[in-house]
């Protein structure tokens, strides 16, 4: 299970690496436009504090096939590392994860509302699909539903592509992925604390402070006690 963070908010993604255990960082061209400033800074800035073998996921604008391959090329060659280039599932985006795979440069398959979609995206090439979970329960489908489906082709037909399930208002949903066998998540930073979040676990918490607190003192800790 590989927990990603869906940001390209520097301060975020240190906190998230400072605390979790996370894999990688996914950005589209709306999260990084909502930074509003120089957009290799942002990808190099995200490449540093994450380190060369953290996964980062970065899409190609581009509509036509050759377009997205040059542009794949000069973000691989540009910020290197273990990096990831995102292509949609239109026609272009599948022949351009044709010619991508064949050079050897990474690829997840963005922007899936399908189980078929994804299916077309990994024989294509694509080591990642990622299905926009609230997304299609928002033109009345079943986000879970279709990562189920994409999880149970790929177990059939052998394939080794990985679900990045996508698109989520609340932890409920991470969840529900999860244990419908997605191979990974992308999510905000405020559904990443959400995901350990539980008021009882902080009352616990509390209650242990009080309780050695009462004994032993305030600020003492254990290897304070002799």
């Amino acid at each position: 299970m590989l927990y990603i963070l869906d940001t390209a908010n520097l301060q975020q993604i240190k906190r998230a690496f400072d605390l979790y255990p996370m894999s990688g960082v996914t950005t589209n061209p709306t999260i990084i436009s909502k930074e509003n400033r120089n957009f290799l800074d942002i990808l190099k800035g995200i490449r540093e504090i994450i380190g060369e073998d953290k996964m980062l996921h970065v899409q190609a604008v581009s509509l036509k096939a050759e377009d997205i391959v040059k542009e794949a090329e000069y973000l691989k060659d540009t910020i290197g590392g273990n990096i990831y280039i995102k292509v949609p599932v239109i026609p272009e985006g599948i022949k351009a994860m044709k010619i991508l795979k064949k050079k050897g440069i990474k690829i997840t398959a963005t922007a899936v509302f399908t189980a078929q979609q994804a299916l077309m995206a990994a024989i294509a090439g694509a080591e990642f699909v990622a299905p926009y979970v609230n997304r299609i329960d928002n033109i009345t489908g079943n986000g879970v539903g279709v990562v189920a489906q994409i999880v149970e082709l790929f177990e059939i037909h052998q394939i080794d592509a990985k679900v990045l399930a996508a698109s989520f208002k609340n932890v409920q949903q991470v969840h529900e992925v999860i244990l419908a066998g997605a191979h990974s998540v992308t999510v905000n930073a405020e559904i990443m604390d959400g995901l350990l979040k539980h008021p009882l676990t902080d009352w616990s918490v509390d209650q242990f402070v009080v309780d050695w607190e009462g004994v032993y003192g305030k600020g003492k800790y254990t290897c304070d006690v002799k």
